[in-house]
């Protein structure tokens, strides 16, 4: 059985990856952390991406540690100030930004992308526009070209992988079909 598929029937045919254009900041970030701990593991490199999310997000310091509670205490939390369409993209450009920095990304932080591009509703004609941007970032903040070539390659890489993951979902079977 493959990741996606174990990762769909983990996650309940990814019941939490709904897309929507009214959600508030704290569904966002309690979605992407039970994404994360799907597999029962919160690695450094999602650590990471969680951290900038929050930021992104404009959480209060405490608001990250009391939604990590009520996912581990199984209890609902609140939604949070909802999100203006403009920050849908600037905060799943800021957190893939993160994640390609890394220059090898993991299955984890590919999961956590495909989630965040399914919650924004980002499509592709978006994400291409994200990758051109991502692209430029990289070539204007790296002066290494060594460095430069491994960020683009990683870039072009996730680019697919996110894609593809975000496809799957996105084409998921509803709750009543045969997976």
């Amino acid at each position: 059985m493959g990741f996606l598929q174990r990762f769909l029937q983990e996650e309940g045919g990814a019941g939490s990856c709904v897309a929507s254009n009214n959600i508030g900041a704290l569904e966002v970030f309690r979605s992407t952390v039970e994404v994360m701990l799907v597999d029962g593991v919160l690695t450094r490199e999602e650590k990471r991406l969680i951290i900038k999310l929050a930021s992104a997000l404009n959480l209060e310091p405490n608001e990250p540690a009391e939604i990590y509670q009520s996912i581990q205490e199984k209890r609902p939390s609140e939604p949070g100030e909802q999100i203006e369409g403009d920050l849908f993209r600037k905060i799943y450009t800021q957190v893939f930004e993160v994640a390609i920095v890394n220059a090898s990304l993991s299955k984890d932080e590919f999961r956590v992308l495909a989630h965040l591009r399914t919650q924004f509703n980002i499509d592709d004609e978006q994400h291409r526009d994200i990758e051109r941007e991502l692209r430029e970032m990289v070539q204007e903040k790296y002066e290494d070209n060594a460095m430069i070539d491994t960020l683009m390659t990683t870039l072009r890489d996730s680019v697919g992988m996110v894609g593809d993951l975000f496809d799957s979902i996105r084409k998921r079977p509803s709750d009543g079909e045969q997976r």
